[in-house]
């Protein structure tokens, strides 16, 4: 590859590699836990269309302006916008974005390790039956044990620990024998396994009832509430204002098509998560009397403890947690790499250096979620947790920040004629609604995204 298309930190070396590491940072939790419960009760299939349209409409613009500013440039967000400000002759103060955007990305991170951590431990225990035959009441137990229990919070502790090493040793190896490789192996793993946990689903569950409650169309539940949560989930869903497509767009191949990558990436994760409902309602109708609700109550109370009760247990549980080891595995890598990156273009940190710093200082960061569960879960400054105080500080502030900036930027500090080098070749139509949605649209729809985030974690 001629070096002037090259990142600095090296390159993907295969045109598809960007579409899956992508694919990776999107796909998370998210599209197991939250999203199947928005379509149920939000009209089923009408929140799924509306969903769409969110996407597709607002934040799918946002994606492409980040993917295609890492893409131009062929360097993370901060030294991306250092040269897009220098070039436009702006104030610097622009660059407070980049660097807020790699600040998310490492806040993100601390408390993903958590949820690794959880489900790590989650393949231990479905291995070795202890939900094999017992109930909601006893899976609920076990998520005690492991999370809240005072006394066995450095058995917590080393899972978290654990977790994070598999994500720091996939990163030292680098963009292509780490990254390039990790993702196209990771991501395809998951979908295949995916697909065996449908089918697994279809057989023993009640796939009539997920249908309905997924994919039915029931005007009578859709809302004011339908379009706000199903906007909110387009925008959180996408891993918008962490640098991640940034850094992605940075080392794609040159012969990637960016936005129609970006645009199967999209349809790709909807589609995880609707297959996810539905083998998720299929087999968890009715566990002990309560409904399937999200959350912690649904992936790790309520569905171990139906899929205990049908054939191969053991066997289905653990490869259904791994599936979801290797979801935020992909999630995890995705995170971390805009905050190597940004110490490697700023420092002359090696690769392994870079990954050994972000490695200690996630892990002691994420302590901060870890001991919220459990040791220190009495503490609330202000009311809530430190956990809650994170996940508030990144989703609430940073992230909104981030993509309103980054959408008055483009919007309004760049030329017509520069956005369109950097896009790249767009038909003239697509280029003006594009436009048009950066200038008028995102900056007031992410602003209400913040205020009412944070408004709800209040």
């Amino acid at each position: 590859m001629p070096p002037h298309l090259q990142a600095q930190m090296g390159s993907f070396t295969r045109k598809s590699t960007f579409f899956w590491a992508a694919t990776g940072a999107t796909v998370g939790l998210a599209n197991f836990w939250q999203f199947p419960y928005l379509a149920s009760r939000h009209g089923g299939g009408l929140f799924i269309l509306l969903y769409l349209a969110c996407l597709l409409l607002i934040t799918l613009p946002l994606a492409i302006t980040e993917t295609s500013f890492g893409r131009y440039s062929r360097h993370g967000m901060v030294r991306a916008m250092d040269n897009f400000v220098l070039t436009a002759k702006r104030s610097r103060n622009w660059v407070w974005l980049a660097y807020l955007s790699v600040l998310a990305a490492f806040v993100v991170l601390s408390y993903t390790a958590v949820f690794g951590a959880i489900a790590l431990a989650w393949v231990f225990f479905g291995a070795s039956g202890d939900f094999t035959g017992n109930t909601a009441a006893h899976a609920a137990g076990v998520l005690s044990r492991l999370v809240s229990d005072p006394q066995r919070y450095p058995v917590f502790m080393a899972w978290h620990g654990f977790f994070l090493l598999l994500v720091a040793g996939v990163s030292m190896r680098g963009v292509v024998r780490g990254l390039e490789r990790a993702f196209r192996l990771l991501v395809p793993a998951t979908l295949i396994l995916l697909a065996g946990f449908v089918g697994f689903a279809v057989y023993f569950g009640e796939p009539g009832a997920a249908i309905t409650r997924m994919l039915g169309l029931h005007p009578q539940d859709v809302t004011m509430d339908s379009v706000r949560d199903a906007l909110f989930h387009a925008f959180f869903t996408l891993g918008l204002g962490v640098g991640v497509w940034a850094i992605f767009g940075a080392y794609s191949s040159p012969y990637t098509r960016l936005k129609r990558s970006v645009l199967a990436v999209v349809l790709l994760d909807t589609l995880v998560a609707v297959l996810a409902g539905l083998a998720l309602f299929a087999v968890v109708v009715d566990v002990d009397g309560s409904q399937a609700s999200r959350g912690f109550g649904l992936l790790f109370v309520a569905l171990p403890a139906a899929l205990g009760q049908l054939p191969a247990s053991q066997v289905v549980i653990a490869l259904l947690f791994l599936m979801l080891v290797m979801v935020i595995w992909a999630s995890a890598l995705a995170l971390m790499e805009p905050v190597i990156g940004w110490l490697r273009e700023r420092t002359d940190l090696s690769r392994g250096k870079a990954t050994l710093l972000v490695l200690v200082s996630c892990w002691l960061l994420g302590l901060l979620s870890l001991y919220s569960l459990n040791i220190w879960s009495s503490y609330r400054p202000a009311g809530a947790t430190l956990f809650r105080w994170l996940e508030l500080i990144s989703g609430g502030v940073f992230i909104p920040v981030v993509g309103v900036m980054l959408s008055l930027f483009a919007g309004w500090c760049l030329t017509r004629r520069l956005l369109q080098r950097i896009l790249g070749n767009t038909p003239g139509w697509l280029f003006d609604g594009w436009y048009k949605v950066m200038r008028w649209v995102l900056p007031l729809v992410v602003v209400y995204i913040g205020l009412h985030y944070t408004f709800i974690l209040l």
